[in-house]
């Protein structure tokens, strides 16, 4: 067994990943303290291809070193906004036609094993602070929350961690 090159890889130049068809996802990130965790999630949108990410609050935005050190390059792939209030990001994705859905566990939340979407449905997904979770005036605004089930005494996992299951979860039905 051998390691795959990077031309036998397949992968996309900037150019060719910009043009290429996206999944009609798109990430928000709310008031993450973070930069590798925000570097985190470009690398994984990248990966999965998705629409963009939307930055909020006091999310970290590119340039910066700390979030390149994880992003690997994925901060000039991945098309990104900037919006002040997560509020005001939520109502744009309505706007446009998005399903909006929190990563959070809340009353009436639904287990990710469970959730399905249509290859053309347009799902925004909501991540919010490492400790504080997603605002409850963001939660007042979207369509439904998604929870990861977990077996173990802790109930949360990094938001890098958590974003990569999730947005796996809704590509991998799209492939």
């Amino acid at each position: 067994m051998r390691k795959l090159s990077m031309d036998e890889l397949g992968r996309k130049s900037i150019e060719e990943f910009k043009q290429a068809s996206k999944t009609p996802v798109i990430a928000v990130l709310d008031n993450i303290r973070s930069m590798h965790n925000v570097g985190s999630v470009f690398r994984t949108a990248d990966a999965f291809l998705i629409d963009a990410i939307f930055l909020c609050g006091y999310t970290p935005q590119p340039p910066h070193r700390d979030i390149n050190k994880t992003a690997l390059g994925a901060t000039e792939s991945v098309d990104w906004i900037y919006f002040a209030a997560a509020t005001d990001a939520i109502r744009e994705l309505k706007n446009r036609g998005y399903k909006v859905l929190a990563v959070e566990q809340t009353e009436g939340s639904m287990s990710l094993e469970k959730f399905s979407v249509k290859t053309d449905d347009k799902i925004a997904v909501v991540f919010g602070n490492e400790v504080e979770g997603v605002q409850n005036e963001v939660l007042q605004l979207i369509d439904g929350s998604l929870e990861i089930p977990q077996l173990g005494m802790k109930h949360s996992l990094n938001i890098s961690v958590a974003a990569g299951i999730v947005l796996w979860e809704i590509v991998r039905t799209r492939i």
